[in-house]
């Protein structure tokens, strides 16, 4: 039995939980370019260890799951120059457009955001597109 689609499904509810909850609690949106942009260039110093907890929380939560039931295998791409580059277009696209997936597609559209729905829309498109012409056209990945 594949259970893949019920992890999914357990996870995006838990993301969708701790957004609401982080709204509640603080009174704005959780995003987490936002968050660890608020660590790296300083601005996030009155509650740094609230926002280095929640990073925490994202980094150690996958990695007890991975150890529980064991890792993702996604079958991307074993080209490390690739995971990387993508990875610095991703954190420059979250600085264009002032935020990332957690605060606009989870919190945004959730609040009914225009802002929120747009940038969903923009990046899911080219996220599709650059799978097209990298994988497909390409070859690359």
């Amino acid at each position: 039995m594949q259970i893949e689609w019920i992890i999914g499904l357990i996870g995006g509810g838990l993301i969708g939980l701790a957004g609401a909850i982080f709204l509640l609690v603080n009174g704005r949106v959780m995003g987490a370019s936002g968050i660890i942009g608020g660590l790296v260039d300083g601005s996030g110093r009155d509650d740094r260890a609230e926002r280095a907890a929640l990073l925490a929380g994202l980094f150690i939560a996958p990695a007890i799951m991975a150890f529980a039931i064991g890792g993702a295998q996604t079958h991307l791409t074993g080209n490390f120059a690739v995971v990387i580059a993508a990875g610095l277009l991703v954190g420059v696209g979250t600085r264009l457009a002032n935020g990332c997936t957690s605060g606009h597609g989870v919190c945004g559209i959730s609040r009914l955001s225009l802002r929120g729905i747009v940038a969903t829309v923009f990046y899911i498109g080219a996220g599709g597109l650059t799978v097209v012409v990298f994988r497909h056209l390409l070859g690359a990945i």
